[in-house]
């Protein structure tokens, strides 16, 4: 037999041990990264539809407080580390976050998160957030997600009351890689405020950037932790290589390297939310390939700092995949 025909093989016999409730370790993960595209993304597609059906989780984000943030993640335009073209604004009025989110629930979006800038917001933050989280509950019926950056359990709790259902912290690359990364605060700390999240009664979304400069195996590792917490929603970015930071020169990925990703971390997490985030523009095909190797969740509509793809053509392609929301 070659050495194609045993990894098919391999493939299609770790597929079949997830089915029946397996977790692969990280060697295991490792020997994905030589298999065969098509039959690793086809298999991922099985493993999805078994564990998950067609459910899809579609989401939207508002940059809720932009720029001048301390720290000095290379790959972000709004660090006041670099100098970029982001927006720079306080946290923003109570009016346009309502407004945002019935515009997004108008249109079928049933989440909705509040994404600031900042290692975390201040007390006097937390407590105005709060206050316009209460009222867009009040008027909108729709999920709300936040991601406030590396808050205590308190502060959690104080989200949760408000209506704050799940919290966003991504560990965006492995252990190993982080110091590469960033330097204003560690790997350590955001396992903290997930572990503070959770305490407080919120499920947790986190995932990474990819195309850091990190391998593989580091994909590996960083999902490898995800999965250890608990966590069943993978946001999966593509760095989109800002002018003005550290990583403009970075390669960008290619979607066959996205659609290995998504289906490696499909055989990781059997039963995730794997959710293609920022960068999914920069792909000819808009995630469409990815979505048929494993992935089953999107944030759509603007990304923070750059342009994303509209609610409207994001529905039409889910429908046409055969997903329903």
């Amino acid at each position: 037999m070659n050495k194609e025909m045993k990894t098919k093989d391999f493939v299609i016999e770790l597929k079949n041990k997830i089915l029946e409730g397996y977790l692969i370790n990280k060697s295991e993960a490792l020997t994905l990264v030589h298999a065969d595209l098509d039959i690793l993304c086809g298999a991922a597609d099985e493993i999805r539809k078994h564990f998950c059906g067609n459910d899809f989780d579609l989401c939207t984000i508002i940059n809720a407080k932009s720029g001048k943030c301390s720290e000095n993640c290379k790959y972000c335009a709004q660090s006041a580390f670099y100098h970029t073209t982001a927006e720079e604004y306080p946290l923003l009025e109570q009016a346009e976050i309502i407004r945002q989110g019935k515009y997004n629930c108008e249109r079928g979006v049933r989440r909705y998160s509040l994404v600031t800038s900042g290692r975390c917001l201040n007390k006097t933050e937390v407590e105005q957030m709060c206050k316009n989280i209460s009222e867009l509950k009040k008027e909108v019926n729709i999920e709300v997600c936040a991601s406030f950056g590396l808050l205590d359990e308190e502060s959690f709790k104080q989200i949760k009351k408000a209506g704050v259902s799940r919290v966003h912290n991504n560990l965006e690359t492995s252990r190993n890689n982080f110091p590469n990364v960033c330097t204003t605060h560690g790997y350590d700390d955001k396992i903290a405020a997930i572990r503070a999240a959770k305490q407080a009664g919120l499920t947790v979304c986190s995932g990474g950037i990819m195309g850091l400069g990190e391998t593989m195996e580091d994909r590996i590792d960083m999902v490898l932790d995800i999965r250890d917490l608990g966590i069943r929603s993978i946001p999966v970015n593509m760095l989109n290589p800002i002018p003005g930071t550290p990583y403009e020169d970075n390669q960008r990925l290619t979607v066959s390297d996205m659609r290995r990703i998504v289906a490696i971390f499909r055989f990781l997490v059997p039963d995730g939310f794997i959710r293609l985030a920022g960068g999914r523009g920069l792909m000819e095909d808009k995630g469409r390939k990815c979505f048929e190797s494993g992935a089953n969740a999107a944030i759509s509509g603007d990304m923070l700092t750059t342009a994303g793809i509209t609610i409207e053509n994001d529905m039409k392609m889910l429908k046409e995949l055969g997903f329903e929301l």
